[in-house]
């Protein structure tokens, strides 16, 4: 009986703010691993990422498969990344919302003194 291996490998890119794609489409890394861990069949996902090939999707999930402790620290990074930017924007949405509630308040009382 004869062994064969085959080596299946995906091209990740990583972005310059430290995203990581996948092929050549803007699909990131932890898209796909999201929904494999939601429970998709490889080819679910590739419909769901048309721009994916279902060879990319399965070289994925090999890759993380094979490289858990790897990717799982990076997906920690791009979670808390992603905490920081949403914390930042609901902060100054606030402040900005507080801001513009103080001018419409102050036109009321101006047009009210007018009456």
């Amino acid at each position: 009986m004869e062994t064969l291996e085959a080596i299946q490998t995906v091209q990740l890119t990583k972005t310059a703010d430290g995203t990581i794609r996948v092929g050549k489409t803007r699909i990131a890394l932890e898209s796909v691993i999201h929904h494999f861990r939601l429970g998709a069949t490889a080819e679910e996902i590739a419909q769901k990422f048309p721009s994916l090939k279902l060879a990319e999707v399965y070289g994925v999930i090999s890759f993380f498969l094979s490289s858990r402790e790897e990717v799982e620290k990076y997906l920690q990074r791009q979670e808390a990344e992603s905490n920081a930017v949403q914390a930042e924007t609901e902060s100054k949405f606030q402040t900005e919302t507080e801001e513009l509630r103080e001018r419409i308040l102050a036109r009321w009382e101006k047009r009210a003194e007018l009456v």
